[in-house]
């Protein structure tokens, strides 16, 4: 089973569905998973539970929501790969600080303690600024994978690179084994 953790970069979730199915499309059984945030808040790219329906619906089984629910995820139920798409600057610091105050980052500490692999699909606004030392941080550590990113708007938003959502199965199917799907940074 793959864990697939959603958080609330909210303009990417139907970006984001889309990859989960894709995923489910070619058979793989998903453990639904979202950040508080994703799971409690309406915007204008839509209704949270519009996302958990279609997550659950896609999945066959309930999102993981709270960080008590997150916890087992590792030793007690083991994922073969916990995937984080999309997965924001702020999970993403948090991630590499080791702080698990979210369902989403409780996932990722109980799955990384048995040492296989996750897959972050980064949209950040400020990736190439504050966080860019959090992506240093994650790319040296075990079992963590990023999926290729692109600047969506290297104009408007000179510190923001979100993952090609695209290549996330790609991008999965590589970590399986053990490798960096590359070029990491694609323009």
């Amino acid at each position: 089973m793959i864990g697939f953790a959603m958080c609330g970069s909210f303009c990417t979730l139907h970006r984001a569905v889309a990859v989960l199915e894709a995923l489910r499309a070619s058979g793989r059984e998903i453990q639904p998973i979202m950040s508080q945030v994703t799971y409690t808040t309406d915007t204008r790219f839509g209704k949270a539970a519009d996302f958990i329906e279609k997550a659950e619906t896609l999945c066959g089984h309930p999102v993981i929501h709270t960080i008590r629910e997150a916890e087992p995820l590792g030793p007690a139920i083991a994922l073969e790969a916990l995937v984080i798409c999309p997965c924001t600057g702020n999970t993403l610091a948090k991630i590499a600080g080791g702080i698990t105050d979210t369902p989403v980052c409780m996932a990722t500490k109980a799955h990384l303690r048995s040492d296989r692999p996750l897959l972050i699909a980064l949209a950040s606004n400020d990736a190439l600024s504050a966080n860019l030392r959090n992506i240093g941080t994650l790319l040296s550590r075990k079992q963590v994978w990023f999926t290729p990113m692109i600047q969506d708007d290297p104009v408007k938003k000179p510190h923001s690179l979100v993952a090609d959502f695209s290549l996330v199965p790609a991008a999965l199917d590589a970590a399986l084994r053990g490798e960096q799907l590359r070029p990491l940074f694609r323009f």
